[in-house]
């Protein structure tokens, strides 16, 4: 029996989808992504900025699957707040729920750091986010307006309460509809 040759478009269902810290090694594979998904993409400097923070104010990941970095989020805790700065996923790679695998670690991640309440910011125009966002128990609260680019808006999102029993229990809702294998390695 052949190994199932995984590639962007593989069926979720077969995917074994890895999520660990962002490391250093990751940069390369993590700033062609963010090219290709951002106008303005962060710089190496920005990520070994956020990276050099070690005093637990910062969490990154990526998700792999095999060797292939196929998405990355990133966290800032403030007090009891934590503020999700990024979810990117290799345009490839989309439909596979990437993104979610990547936001439920960010929730757990949130939750385990103390976090009551998170919040973040997504394109007017993104439309397939804000739904992903909304599954979480994000709601629109606000605009920021010409946030990106100075062109373009962006809604604010906040979701509360995510210490409780009910958030998790959204969360474990969310992970047992995940498609395919997700394993987590090195995350609290």
């Amino acid at each position: 029996m052949s190994a199932l040759r995984v590639t962007p478009g593989t069926d979720p269902s077969q995917l074994h989808v890895r999520i660990s810290p962002l490391k250093r090694r990751h940069l390369r594979q993590v700033l062609r992504i963010e090219q290709r998904v951002y106008p303005r993409p962060w710089s190496l400097g920005v990520f070994y900025s956020e990276l050099g923070h070690r005093d637990g104010s910062r969490c990154y990941v990526v998700a792999r699957v095999a060797s292939n970095v196929v998405g990355y989020a990133g966290l800032l805790f403030s007090d009891h707040d934590a503020h999700v700065t990024n979810v990117a996923v290799d345009p490839d790679w989309h439909r596979s729920k990437i993104g979610s695998r990547l936001l439920l670690t960010l929730a757990r991640q949130a939750r385990a750091g103390g976090a009551r309440s998170m919040t973040l910011e997504v394109r007017v125009s993104n439309h397939a986010a804000q739904a992903m966002y909304a599954e979480f128990g994000f709601a629109p609260v606000g605009v920021r307006k010409k946030y990106y680019e100075n062109v373009e808006d962006a809604i604010v999102m906040w979701v509360h309460e995510v210490d409780g029993e009910p958030y998790e229990a959204r969360l474990g809702a969310i992970e047992d509809g995940l498609p395919g294998q997700t394993t987590w390695e090195g995350l609290a």
